[in-house]
């Protein structure tokens, strides 16, 4: 199985919003993090669904800044496009 297969048996959560936002990301924007993003986005992983949606939402404070940074790329993946 590759890295990114892995990555993305991983996102499917037992939220349905988290298995959307996460699996969309994945698909557009995983390829482009650098090894360290990759690493961090698996530790978000790790998780339980309450707390990483938390952290999605920025209700909660990630572990360290490289967490803070990729979860900001991760909303902001999500925001729709201002008109």
């Amino acid at each position: 199985m590759s890295e990114k297969s892995r990555v993305r048996w991983l996102c499917r959560r037992g939220m349905k919003e988290l298995d959307v936002l996460l699996e969309r990301f994945v698909r557009s924007d995983y390829d482009s993090l650098s090894e360290h993003q990759h690493d961090e986005f698996v530790r978000l992983l790790h998780h339980e669904d309450p707390d990483l949606w938390m952290l999605m939402m920025g209700r909660a404070e990630p572990e360290n800044e490289e967490q803070g940074a990729l979860l900001q790329r991760i909303r902001e993946f999500q925001r729709p496009p201002s008109v």
